[in-house]
């Protein structure tokens, strides 16, 4: 289970997260570089963390025409993350071209192909947010098509909250992977999350791997924070093989 829990580095300096790389390399699985932290370090903090022998799940939610999502996957693959991740609403096409230029880059370059997921609806968006954007149909719904979707161009799994794992698996089969934020300990603030639950129950759903981050970065031992979560992933994990 702690393969697959993956750390939020959501701080604003490449000191600040390095250091809690180092403090929790040997408690995490990844290590996930969003928009503030890449727009502040650029592609060297993906080049440190890698440097430390630590996998990064590359979290800049790539979003533009075919070629230019394309084109910016392959780049994040020569830098060696082990997962990157697109909007599935950029289109068929561009999730295709997407998969194809990886791969082939992959091949070139002779280097493992990270994971590819596709972005369905963040967890801050309920179903008001999506009716003031046109979309006209449920969260739940939304996310299963697009889903669906991924699937069929090849990705290897989506980034979706976990109210709607259980949806997904039915639609896209136990192999497919779901990364899962708005994963939040009881105890926690859910901040900005709209769609949200606890690591046990994220995982009891069928959440393959967890994205958290300010549970375990604010707690006074983040060391101890991250094994207690993972400590619950596992209980998540039983109640799942047990459950009729």
């Amino acid at each position: 289970m702690r393969r697959r829990l993956i750390f939020a580095l959501d701080v604003p300096s490449q000191k600040e997260a390095l250091a809690l790389v180092d403090c929790l390399k040997g408690e995490v699985g990844l290590f996930k570089v969003g928009k503030q932290l890449f727009v502040n370090s650029g592609p060297d903090i993906v080049k440190s963390i890698r440097r430390r022998r630590a996998a990064v799940f590359l979290d800049l939610k790539f979003h533009d025409i075919p070629r230019t999502v394309a084109k910016a996957a392959a780049e994040a693959t020569k830098l060696g993350v082990g997962m990157l991740d697109v909007h599935a609403a950029g289109s068929v096409e561009m999730m295709r071209q997407t998969v194809r230029e990886v791969a082939k880059v992959a091949r070139t370059e002779r280097i493992k192909r990270p994971r590819l997921l596709a972005i369905t609806v963040l967890t801050s968006l309920n179903r008001d947010d999506l009716d003031k954007v046109g979309v006209k149909t449920s969260v739940e719904n939304q996310v299963a098509r697009l889903a669906k979707l991924a699937r069929l161009c090849g990705m290897d799994g989506v980034v979706a909250s976990p109210l709607e794992v259980a949806r997904i698996r039915e639609e896209c089969g136990s192999r497919f992977l779901i990364v899962t934020p708005g994963v939040r300990p009881a105890s926690s603030d859910v901040e900005d999350q709209k769609r949200v639950m606890t690591p046990e129950e994220a995982i009891q759903a069928g959440s393959k791997y967890l994205v958290i981050g300010s549970p375990i970065r604010n707690a006074p031992d983040p060391v101890q924070a991250a094994r207690d979560i993972v400590a619950a992933m596992q209980r998540g994990a039983r109640a799942r093989r047990t459950r009729p």
